[in-house]
């Protein structure tokens, strides 16, 4: 899908058809031409309501009002109003909050995240007829929009909705296509198209780093593990930041088997693994002069007779022993081990991990949000902040020492799973706190995507499947930090 951005009005450009959001049901804007064709097929101008007017070649979508949070998902609910046309090239207008470029920039990831479609394993395909969308600088609200910052929005969200897409497309794989060893490759080559630096650990070196609970975890599967270790790292960054994320490219649940409709869609269990290759694609195409390394711990989780087992201690890299009481909870295995060899391999002043953690936290906010967990109260608040403003769902979880006691363990350091069934959420993002040194105590926060990652029906700008939850709120943080003068 090309990207024109032009100063001609709309009304001077030649498409097949034009798009006209309406907002806050305001039928009665310059924009809306149809108003009497409109009325007479019933259309409303509700969130993501459309309504084609074929023989005026125009697209009407609903938007609630000029926010980013709006006009994304009616960008997207307009270009898949298309899908089965044989509209070939669009043209709209530019829509802003304020003059504030960064709504262009939600359209314009509306549109790309919108036309998604994973179809790799379908044996008739159908692609989006739509190559061609020409931009318009007229304005909703009449206001002068300078052209670079719009080149500068559009471009910036060609890169996030494509790294997006990347992802989803990573997730989306059948774990019979996407192993360990396949996920290291995707990683080095994606690593190679954008010039980042990419470093895969064996099983032999992971031995030699002692990662003894994520060796654990892989056991028992004929694909052996991976951890991959990739790097953007620019001249004179203005601080650094560490991504790890949960690469489980299968999980069965291990000897803790999980009943069968658990068991389906565990291909997604590697969202956060693949969301962490997302943003390093997004950050190396934007050349952002900010440090970040992108740890990832690649395993099956399956069953056989070289399996771990409940009531198996395991000792993780950092020297602390671990009850094994369900191997079910086996992401928090992988990234105990994980996290202790990013934080000796990169001192950070930010540390993230990702991860479809825990169900408790779908229980607990839904399908379509991410739990933020953190030691640092204000670390968790931006991070909330900064997914909101890139168009994800985000709430924090706030830890507690009276949940933290329920991961004592009899006879190890600490035990895998807590003794009640409530806080799911939060005793397995203080199960990993354990794991952070004193050094990242405050500079870390945990996100687990379990809900949004991974979704069976479509929603906003997301498709059924994978969304690629997490690409969007990093890259947003990242850029954040890169223009905060207090990083200089």
């Amino acid at each position: 899908m090309n990207f024109e951005l032009t100063a001609l009005p709309v009304a001077d450009l030649s498409s097949d058809v034009e798009i006209i959001i309406v907002v806050d049901k305001d039928t009665k804007h310059r924009f809306v031409q149809d108003k009497k064709l409109l009325k007479k097929a019933g259309f409303e101008a509700g969130q993501d309501e459309t309504c084609l007017l074929l023989e005026k070649n125009r697209l009407y979508v609903g938007a609630e009002s000029l926010t980013s949070s709006s006009i994304r998902p009616a960008a997207a609910s307009a270009i898949k109003a298309l899908q089965g046309t044989q509209y070939r090239s669009i043209k709209v207008a530019t829509y802003t909050n304020k003059g504030c470029t960064y709504t262009l920039r939600a359209m314009i990831e509306g549109f790309i995240l919108g036309a998604y479609s994973f179809q790799t394993y379908k044996s008739k395909k159908k692609k989006n007829p739509v190559k061609h969308i020409t931009v318009s600088l007229e304005e909703y609200s009449e206001l002068e929009i300078d052209i670079e910052k719009a080149s500068e929005a559009i471009h910036k969200a060609q890169i996030t909705a494509d790294a997006t897409n990347f992802t989803r497309d990573i997730v989306n794989t059948t774990p019979d296509d996407c192993y360990p060893e396949v996920l290291a490759g995707i990683a080095e080559g994606m690593a190679d198209d954008t010039g980042l630096v990419c470093n895969v650990l064996k099983p032999k070196e992971l031995r030699k780093e002692k990662m003894e609970t994520l060796l654990a975890v892989a056991r028992a599967s004929r694909h052996a593990p991976r951890v991959i270790h990739l790097t953007h790292k620019p001249k004179n960054p203005k601080c650094v930041v560490t991504l790890v994320g949960k690469g489980l490219t299968y999980d069965s649940g291990g000897l803790s088997l999980k009943p069968a409709d658990f068991m389906v869609t565990m291909k997604a269990d590697k969202s956060g693994g693949s969301a962490v290759i997302g943003v390093m694609k997004a950050i190396a195409e934007m050349d952002l002069p900010v440090e970040v390394h992108g740890f990832i711990g690649a395993v099956e989780n399956m069953i056989g007779g070289d399996a771990y087992k409940p009531d198996d201690v395991l000792v993780a890299k950092n020297g602390k022993t671990i009850e094994v009481r369900n191997t079910d909870a086996e992401g928090r295995l992988v990234l105990a081990d994980t996290l202790c060899y990013a934080q000796q391999e990169v001192k950070a002043d930010y540390l993230f991990d990702l991860a479809t953690l825990t169900g408790a936290c779908v229980v607990g906010v839904g399908n379509y949000t991410s739990g933020v967990m953190s030691n640092s109260e204000e670390l968790r608040s931006l991070v909330v902040k900064e997914a909101k403003n890139a168009g994800e769902l985000a709430t924090g979880l706030d830890f507690n020492r009276y949940l933290k006691k329920t991961l004592k363990s009899e006879v190890a350091d600490i035990c895998n799973i807590s003794n009640t069934r409530y806080g799911g959420a939060i005793t397995a993002g203080q199960f990993l706190s354990e794991f952070i040194d004193e050094d990242h105590a405050d500079k870390w926060a945990h996100i687990d995507i379990a809900g949004p990652a991974f979704v069976e029906h479509a929603w906003g700008e997301n498709p059924s499947g994978a969304s690629g939850a997490g690409v969007r709120m990093m890259v947003k943080f990242i850029e954040t930090l890169a223009e905060d003068e207090s990083h200089q």
